[in-house]
């Protein structure tokens, strides 16, 4: 596998994971919707993945569904990123949500958000195992993603993730910034405030050198008011604008 590739598997899925769209709706009681309280506001408390985690795996060894299994396998993951005291214990995590979502996927083969899980936590699992295999990665996330595309052409989050493939991924294996473009310019239409979208967008201007067009794109997701995901957007989202924002400030 070439650094080139390395780098770039994980710069896609280095950002806040893509929080599903079904998961935007709160759950209709229960569990499951305690958990996902505290999985959308785990910046004001970082122990709040812990209880989400906790709460839904009693919730999916009584009585799984398809919206516990989805948040289940992002708690998977947020908990990895945020919580694990060592690798191992991110390893487990990463395992443990991509084996939910793919539970999830078994029962619903057709849900976006269940193709998306699988591909967030199996990249970050094997970008923390240091052990990709590229063209293997390449190919599922690439697959990954079309169906989530395939099954919802408006999906904003798999939009999102699309462009940010695109992106990256170096052109000798498939990457092209015009059509990363794009996607993210249709993920902001149909929901400006996906902020995930606008700092890619922005990214997708300063690697075509435009920086104008760029820093009011950063701009807006520094003054966001209304973040689809605030947990996302605070944690993650609003530090990065502010950073790439300095580093064009002179260009």
């Amino acid at each position: 596998m070439t650094h080139s590739v390395f780098v770039a598997l994980a710069c896609v899925l280095s950002l806040a994971p893509p929080a599903p769209a079904r998961a935007a709706t709160p759950p209709p009681s229960g569990p499951v919707l305690e958990a996902w309280k505290n999985v959308t506001s785990f910046h004001e408390d970082l122990a709040r993945i812990d209880r989400a985690r906790d709460l839904l795996e009693n919730e999916v060894a009584r009585a799984p569904s398809l919206d516990a299994l989805l948040v289940l396998s992002w708690a998977h993951l947020i908990w990895a990123d945020y919580r694990a005291p060592d690798i191992d214990a991110k390893l487990a995590s990463y395992e443990r949500g991509r084996d939910t979502a793919k539970r999830a996927i078994d029962m619903a083969p057709k849900s976006p958000e269940a193709h998306l899980w699988y591909a967030a936590n199996l990249g970050r699992w094997a970008i923390t195992k240091g052990k990709l295999h590229a063209a293997f990665l390449l190919s599922t996330l690439r697959q990954e993603i079309q169906t989530v595309l395939e099954l919802d052409p408006d999906n904003v989050p798999g939009l999102a993730v699309a462009g940010s493939f695109y992106l990256e991924t170096p052109s000798l294996f498939g990457g092209d910034v015009p059509r990363a473009e794009g996607y993210l310019r249709k993920a902001l239409a149909l929901d400006p405030h996906f902020t995930r979208a606008r700092i890619e967008l922005a990214r997708c201007l300063i690697v075509q050198g435009r920086y104008e067009e760029a820093r009011p794109e950063l701009k807006t997701v520094i003054d966001e008011r209304q973040p689809c995901y605030v947990a996302d957007w605070a944690v993650k989202h609003r530090p990065m604008a502010e950073r790439l924002m300095a580093e064009i400030r002179a260009k």
